[in-house]
Parts: C-alpha cells; sequence; structure tokens
C-alpha cells in the first residue's frame, strides 16, 4: 500500500512509479533533430564521422564514470554486479569491450584510429557535458548514480533503429562497424534490470520519487546538449 511522503503525498507503487520513469523517453535523444536526420540517411560522411568521432568522448568515460558510483557503494553485492559495466566497455578477458567497438565504428566510417584517440573532434560542449555527468557520478549518492544510468532503459531502441537504417541508408559504412549497437541491445536490457530495482528500492517516498525523475532528466539532458554541441558543429 502506498505510504504518505512527508508532503503527504501518496509515494507511486512501483508500477506507477516505473511508468513515470519510462515516461521520460519522450525527452530522449533519439527524438533530436540530428538523430531524426541520421536515422532518415540524410546526414553527409562528414556528419556521421563528426557524430561517432564525439561520441567517443562519452563512450571512453562510461567506465570512469561506472568506476566512480562503485567508490560510493559500500554493498559489495552491488559492486559485483556493477563493475559488470566496466568490463563491458574496457573489456576483460577475451572481449575487447565496448570502447574497442566504438573505434571500430570509427574506422569503419572512415576516421582514422589515431585521429578518433587523440579526441581533437570532440567539441567544447560535448566535453563539458561528459565531464559534467563524471563529476556527477563523484559527489552524489551512489544510489542518484545508478538512477542516472536509467537512460538505458531507451537504449535498445535506438541502437536497433541503426542497425536497421544504416546499412540501407549508408552503404559506404563498413558493416562491421556496427558491432557496437548490435552487442548493446542485451547488454542495456541487463543493465536495466539491476539499476531499475534500486531505483524501485530506494527511492520510496514520493518527493524521493520525483528526485529521481529530476536525476533522470538530468542525465538526458546531458545527452540532449552533446546532440545540440554535434549539430552545432556539423549542421
Amino acid at each position: 500500500m502506498s505510504q504518505p511522503g512527508p508532503d503527504n503525498r501518496p509515494a507511486w507503487d512501483e508500477r506507477e512509479f516505473t511508468e513515470q520513469l519510462m515516461a521520460k523517453g519522450a525527452g530522449y535523444h533519439i527524438h533530436h533533430h540530428f538523430n531524426v536526420r541520421m536515422q532518415q540517411g540524410t546526414l553527409t560522411p562528414e556528419q556521421i564521422r563528426g557524430w561517432v568521432a564525439n561520441r567517443f568522448y562519452y563512450q571512453i568515460n562510461i567506465p570512469r564514470k561506472d568506476a566512480a558510483i562503485m567508490a560510493n557503494c559500500p554493498d559489495r553485492a552491488t559492486r559485483r554486479l556493477w563493475v559488470e559495466r566496466i568490463h563491458d566497455h574496457d573489456g576483460h578477458g577475451d572481449n575487447p569491450g565496448g570502447i574497442e567497438a566504438w573505434s571500430r565504428l570509427g574506422e569503419a566510417v572512415g576516421i582514422d584510429r589515431d585521429d578518433l584517440w587523440s579526441l581533437r573532434e570532440v567539441q567544447p560542449g560535448v566535453r563539458f557535458a561528459v565531464d559534467a555527468y563524471v563529476n556527477f557520478a563523484r559527489q552524489a549518492p551512489w544510489q542518484e548514480g545508478v538512477c542516472s544510468s536509467l537512460t538505458e532503459m531507451f537504449a535498445p531502441k535506438i541502437h536497433k533503429d541503426r542497425l536497421a537504417s544504416w546499412p540501407k541508408n549508408y552503404p559506404w559504412i563498413e558493416p562491421e562497424g556496427l558491432a557496437y549497437f548490435r552487442s548493446r541491445i542485451s547488454l542495456a536490457e541487463r543493465d536495466v534490470e539491476h539499476g531499475l530495482a534500486v531505483t524501485l528500492a530506494h527511492f520510496r517516498t514520493r518527493a524521493q520519487q520525483e528526485q529521481a525523475l529530476g536525476i533522470l532528466q538530468f542525465k538526458l539532458d546531458i545527452l540532449w546538449a552533446m546532440m545540440d554541441a554535434i549539430a552545432l558543429a556539423y549542421d
């Protein structure tokens, strides 16, 4: 049964809270005009390369963000699950990881590997947004860092859309470069299951639940600001 919060508003039950979180998908960067054009197949090779090069800065900072969340988390069981995210991106054992997969995407769209890793193309707005996210993860309670990761609820669709549209719209891109998008579908779904369970368990009162919505909006704003900076540079 829903319990009243400090402001006497009843907390949402888990179903209602999940629906409120999912509704935030209306602000996901899949709806940004630059991404819409990407899906429509109207971007030039230079624009695609600009997006890949700038998004790479986000990719290489994901493990740093996840390590910051772990550093703030005293719960061993949570850390044992969360560390899988670092392995997913940095690589582990025979798996080269998502950062390497993104490097291969860069090569597939025509970016020299050294140029990609130099970060020369990273726009100031992208760097500022990504750094703000990493700093948030360092400073916030670990449960809030977990909550911010829930933009992954909306990620499988954007990956599926790219896998469906890019081979047709951008046949000049080497198909093996799309492996990153393919791998992230199941990994994002796994990560969401854990991240959502933590969020539902921690944000219990109505005020806390609305705080969680604000945290998720902050992360959505980070991703949107990145797209704004990319569009400004390459449109």
